[in-house]
């Protein structure tokens, strides 16, 4: 479970978070959808401290960090337990699929090599991209580089994957490969936490839409009632650019 309780987070003068509580829990898929500016993507940053919060509190199991007095360890037991797939796959340009993926098993893991390159394929082969390990991210599809980016987020056995709006860099034929990956690993155990604008995904493939307006969470409910019964004015506003892409079986 990972429990977020009064989280600030300011930018200068720019207050960006206004005071987030929220809780997911272990194994649920939580989609975060909103404007451009609404905090959703600094909200993703603070979970696992690529931005540090102003003030809040932080727990992932038995984990609990005060992030005003967070200290080094604290830092570096929550990302041990969480990973990020970014919306710029941030992959090592000189590595391989294979290597890239291997990286963090060697040299944060400690795992000896050939262990690590065999969970290392078998990850690859799970996303698709078994007759690619040995290609450099520029021989690489925008879609085939998020692949290897969420095969090396799975590669150390998170309790918590991060989504940072994984399709937004993409063509839109390459969308649907990105989406289908995530979807085979949602509900397997790993909680999911994804910011995107893909609303039919977020439909499909979530537990419960949590919805970000100006620095905080406006609604939340599971997909059926968020979409189609929302109660704030600004959600109806919100969704309304996107009805004519929903097909909702109800």
């Amino acid at each position: 479970m990972i429990e977020v309780k009064n989280l600030h987070k300011s930018f200068g003068k720019n207050h960006v978070l206004k005071g987030i509580n929220l809780t997911v829990e272990t194994g649920e898929v939580v989609t975060i959808i909103g404007s451009s500016g609404s905090g959703k993507s600094t909200f993703l940053r603070t979970l696992n401290f690529l931005d540090t919060a102003s003030t809040g509190v932080i727990t992932l199991d038995d984990i609990y960090i005060d992030v005003s007095k967070s200290k080094k360890n604290d830092i570096l037991n929550i990302r041990r337990n969480t990973a990020m797939v970014f919306q710029g796959y941030n992959l090592f340009k000189r590595r391989t699929a294979l290597e890239n993926v291997m990286e963090a098993l060697i040299f944060v893991q400690k795992q000896e090599k050939e262990k690590a390159k065999a969970k290392s394929i078998e990850l690859l082969t799970k996303v698709g991209l078994k007759d690619r390990i040995n290609y450099y991210p520029h021989q690489l599809s925008g879609g085939q580089q998020q692949r290897v980016a969420i095969a090396r987020a799975l590669a150390i056995n998170p309790k918590v994957i991060l989504f940072d709006e994984p399709t937004s860099a993409l063509d839109p034929e390459m969308v649907s490969e990105v989406l289908d990956v995530i979807k085979s690993i949602a509900h397997s155990g790993i909680t999911l936490i994804i910011v995107t604008h893909e609303m039919n995904f977020a439909r499909e493939v979530s537990d419960r839409i949590i919805f970000f307006d100006n620095g905080g969470i406006l609604e939340e409910g599971n997909p059926k009632e968020f979409f189609f019964n929302p109660k704030e004015e600004r959600t109806k506003q919100f969704l309304k650019s996107f009805n004519e892409s929903f097909t909702y079986e109800i």
